[in-house]
């Protein structure tokens, strides 16, 4: 009985490491540095985001606004001003993605606010590097090639 207890004990342990070690799970952006001209690194400390990764399936939503965004009285008298203040910095999609040996995982969008991402072909590569419980993401290219400003992400676990 004690030999299985440990068993089983010991198989959980295994299940809860290999996990760590994958990049399914609950994520969190952290901050994002942008590179080129207007080069800039953004905490997302106070802006609402969630990353969901599962073994085939990604989904994410972030608020990439400054500051709260406006509340509409009545949407259907807003104007396109307080329509895009209120849309404009909210980011939806989800979609499939795959992982390569050399550290690369390409996302193909399914659904997004943008419907310009979800079009057959679209896809986008980002290198990425599992650090713990931290995620770091750097775009490489997408279907018209490579990035040539580049930004990077790094998000952390929470689930």
């Amino acid at each position: 009985m004690l030999a299985a207890v440990t068993v089983a004990l010991l198989a959980s342990q295994a299940a809860a490491q290999s996990t760590r070690r994958s990049i399914q799970g609950v994520w969190r952006v952290e901050e994002a540095t942008i590179t080129g001209p207007a080069a800039r690194t953004i905490s997302f400390a106070d802006r609402p985001n969630l990353t969901i990764i599962t073994d085939k399936y990604y989904s994410r939503v972030e608020v990439q606004a400054d500051g709260p965004r406006p509340m509409l009285t009545d949407p259907a008298k807003a104007t396109a001003d307080q329509l895009r203040a209120v849309w404009g910095p909210f980011v939806g999609e989800a979609g499939t993605y795959e992982l390569s040996s050399d550290g690369a995982i390409t996302m193909r969008p399914i659904a997004s606010k943008n419907p310009a991402v979800m079009g057959s072909g679209v896809f986008i590569v980002y290198s990425y590097t599992l650090e713990g419980d931290r995620l770091l993401l750097t775009q490489q290219r997408n279907q018209n090639g490579p990035f040539p400003n580049p930004f990077k992400l790094r998000l952390v676990r929470v689930e």
